[in-house]
């Protein structure tokens, strides 16, 4: 059955699609979908003043992902991409259920699942490996992702604690963060898997290193690519693909933290000019609490 597509208003398709990440690292996220959704508006958000996310609890997170969701929404997103596999693994969940009992209609669309469709349809073994941030890991999103795709499929995860504060430093890799990397990838070598998923946005950056070290034949798998494609479909079945015929459309940017750092280090992940970057104070998100 094909699915109902609803029509938007010309204003509601107008709008931006939200996107927002811990920091910088889901600007590799929202790479893909400038590249894949080019006639689109975006608002990015980094929580730079309160990156890491990775060790934090899950209440801590949730609240943290529903002040961003209200400012989001306070600026017309038409639809949330989740663009964290630390706020996913923790908030998205919270944040559908909070989200259903609203008026809003905002879908809510997150990292883990479309990374783990690829996964399973790349290995050729069963056995899948996991890099990702404590909290991902200890959340156990992903097994249960995998298991609902195919429960026969092994995920093998490594909790990495420092990793993503490295790459966003953008330090250069000295050996001993080379070692750190290394010593993530042993038991997933030992493991025989064929497949790895980058369970946070940050590790993308460095798929040369992993690929390097893991070998030539294991599939490294990021969200960015499958989850745009999530992002038209979902666009398409509502009816909230943007009217605009010629051009780009226009992305900004907003940050807790520093500014002229989350330019600099932006600028990086993201491989496209940043211009303004707006910081904002996130306030209590009162609609979510």
């Amino acid at each position: 059955m094909m699915p109902c597509v609803t029509s938007a208003s010309p204003d509601a398709r107008s709008r931006p699609i939200g996107v927002f990440d811990s920091g910088v690292g889901g600007l590799t996220v929202l790479h893909e979908l400038l590249v894949q959704l080019p006639r689109e508006d975006f608002v990015y958000l980094g929580d730079t003043a309160r990156f890491p996310y990775g060790e934090r609890a899950p209440e801590e997170l949730a609240r943290f992902a529903s002040e961003i969701v209200e400012e989001l929404l306070r600026r017309k997103a038409k639809l949330l991409v989740v663009a964290c596999n630390a706020a996913t693994s923790a908030a998205l969940p919270i944040l559908e259920r909070r989200m259903m009992e609203t008026t809003l209609g905002v879908e809510l669309l997150g990292v883990v699942r479309p990374e783990a469709l690829q996964a399973v349809a790349a290995t050729r073994n069963g056995r899948i490996g996991l890099l990702a941030t404590p909290v991902t890991v200890a959340s156990r999103s992903y097994e249960r992702a995998v298991g609902a795709v195919d429960p026969h499929v092994t995920l093998h995860p490594v909790a990495c604690p420092t990793l993503a504060s490295i790459i966003q430093a953008g330090e250069q890799f000295d050996e001993r963060a080379v070692d750190s990397v290394r010593a993530a990838c042993e038991p997933l070598i030992a493991a025989e898997v064929d497949t790895v998923i980058l369970g946070c946005t940050h590790y993308p950056l460095i798929s040369p290193m992993l690929q390097r070290i893991l070998g030539p034949y294991v599939k490294l798998v990021s969200s960015g690519g499958a989850l745009a494609r999530q992002v038209e479909h979902a666009l398409s079945t509502r009816g909230l693909s943007n009217p605009r015929e010629h051009g780009e459309g226009r992305y900004s940017f907003l940050c807790t933290g520093d500014v002229g750092a989350f330019r600099e280090i932006g600028t990086r992940f993201l491989q496209m000019p940043l211009g303004d970057v707006e910081q904002v104070r996130l306030a209590a998100a009162e609609a979510f609490a």
